[in-house]
């Protein structure tokens, strides 16, 4: 194990077993070491190891410890069994996955060992046939069909709705005061995704919607997975069925549009062969992509906010630019050549991975790194513990944007190094919108507001679904004067 990881773990884990834990768990779990058994044994004379770990507590495993302790919890277990391993997590017994190597087997998945059925677990009952969770033919079929609302041109209409969306959103943000800026911005991108994907205004049902979606994403890891009057499930659910009911009532109206929204394009998505989506496949790609493009961008923009906000160099750095496009819109050639923009973004990615976990289901006995894991196991590979290994990246506890430089490309020290966006035939189809939509809302931030953190704070990330700071990010917004610029 690289002394620099293991000194940056002993750095940060003690900062976090003075917080208060949830009432089931006590400050002694993190420390605690569970009996190691194998997951299972390998064939007589295969000559591959079993995977080493342990399940945990009784029923819900590791559960509570990866939620609690995210990033710190998955960094010891790496410490002590290394890149494959195993553990307990809701019940279920899963495989563990970490660095390039399990990265390139399991997304090139050239064998076709590795299925989307590892999502079905978490999330099928929210977001039913998703593009994230269709597998092989399937999968091939409808993301030919949904490239067609992601083209080039297509990308730069929505970038021209997104920028003034973003512009028109944060015109009245307030001063002065202290602002969670991830609820802030949560609700601005899902605001701009009702704008872009559907054409739809700001107000009315955002709310409800906002809290759907919520409840939705959280109940993938609820612990009593069964709909218990007041439980996670049980909101998820409804959160499901409320969504399902805004998009169908909706469908025949955008089946009639010629509009240039997303929602409009899937309607009418064609291919060369006349291959087109039914109704059901239309709602169930809207409430996954709108999912998608709102959660992801709304943990990325506030992740680099953070960052930002810990290094005004960088801040000053990344305004300079944004000020010398003018203060017309930014069409998206504009966003493109925002350059230092762009390494502070790689590197919120590589240090606040959105999707902490990609976790899969072996259809066949397969060999990963000499270890054997068997048909029908769960996987899970780990984005986030992957980004901080020593020997891809220098000072990887570091916010340092540079790396990504032309003459640094520590993301290139090997191609799934940095795999925020995952890889292979499931790589994220709507990375470069993503992309887009966190450079205008940053270039509009940087270009109006100032602010500072704290040389002491440090964000603490809730786990229980996807990342997000356990405060809400507070943040003093300061308003730049146009003239002193």
């Amino acid at each position: 194990m690289p002394n620099e990881l293991v000194t940056g773990l002993r750095e940060r884990v003690p900062t976090l077993t003075s917080v208060p834990l949830p009432r089931a768990v006590d400050n002694k779990v993190l420390n605690k070491t569970w009996p190691s058994e194998p997951f299972a044994e390998p064939p007589s004379g295969s000559g591959l190891k079993p995977v080493p770990g342990d399940f945990g507590m009784p029923f819900v495993g590791h559960s509570l410890e990866y939620m609690r302790y995210g990033l710190d919890f998955a960094l010891r277990r790496y410490e002590r069994y290394g890149p494959v391993s195993w553990s307990g997590i809701l019940g279920e017994r899963m495989v563990n996955l970490v660095g390039p190597d399990a990265a390139q087997q399991v997304l090139a998945n050239g064998d076709k060992a590795f299925s989307q059925e590892g999502w079905h677990f978490f999330i099928d009952r929210f977001f039913h046939r998703g593009l994230m969770l269709l597998d092989f033919d399937e999968h091939k079929f409808h993301r030919r069909i949904m490239q067609q609302a992601f083209t080039r041109p297509r990308m730069a209409g929505y970038a021209d709705h997104v920028a003034a969306a973003v512009r028109e959103g944060m015109r009245d943000w307030p001063t002065g005061q202290r602002l969670r800026m991830y609820w802030r911005l949560k609700r601005l991108t899902l605001d701009i995704a009702a704008r872009v994907f559907m054409d739809a205004q700001p107000g009315g049902q955002t709310e409800r919607l906002n809290r759907a979606f919520v409840d939705t994403v959280r109940a993938s890891t609820a612990v009593v997975r069964y709909p218990v009057p007041f439980g996670r499930w049980s909101a998820g659910l409804r959160g499901r069925r409320l969504l399902e009911d805004y998009f169908t009532e909706r469908l025949p109206a955008k089946r009639a549009s010629d509009g240039s929204d997303l929602f409009t394009a899937l309607c009418h998505a064609t291919t060369e062969d006349g291959e087109r989506f039914d109704d059901a496949d239309v709602v169930n790609h809207m409430i996954f992509l709108m999912m998608a493009a709102h959660d992801t961008s709304t943990i990325t923009s506030t992740a680099a906010l953070y960052y930002l906000g810990k290094h005004p160099e960088w801040q000053e750095r990344v305004r300079e630019e944004s000020l010398a496009l003018g203060d017309d819109l930014p069409d998206l050639a504009a966003l493109e050549s925002l350059h230092s923009l762009d390494l502070v973004i790689k590197e919120a990615l590589r240090l606040i991975a959105p999707v902490p976990s990609l976790p899969r289901k072996t259809v066949k006995d397969v060999d990963v790194l000499g270890h054997y894991i068997p048909a029908g196991s769960f996987v899970g590979l780990s984005p986030m513990v992957t980004h901080f290994l020593p020997e891809y990246w220098t000072h990887p506890m570091r916010f340092d944007p540079e790396r990504f430089a032309e003459h640094r490309r520590e993301d290139k020290s090997h191609r799934f190094a940095w795999v925020p966006f995952g890889g292979g035939a499931h790589k994220c189809i709507g990375m470069q919108f993503g992309t887009i939509e966190v450079k205008a809302l940053l270039h509009e931030l940087v270009r109006t507001y100032r602010w500072k953190l704290p040389e002491k704070y440090e964000s603490r990330w809730d786990y229980v679904a996807l990342p997000v700071p356990v405060d809400g990010l507070p943040v003093h917004l300061h308003r730049i004067s146009r003239e002193t610029t």
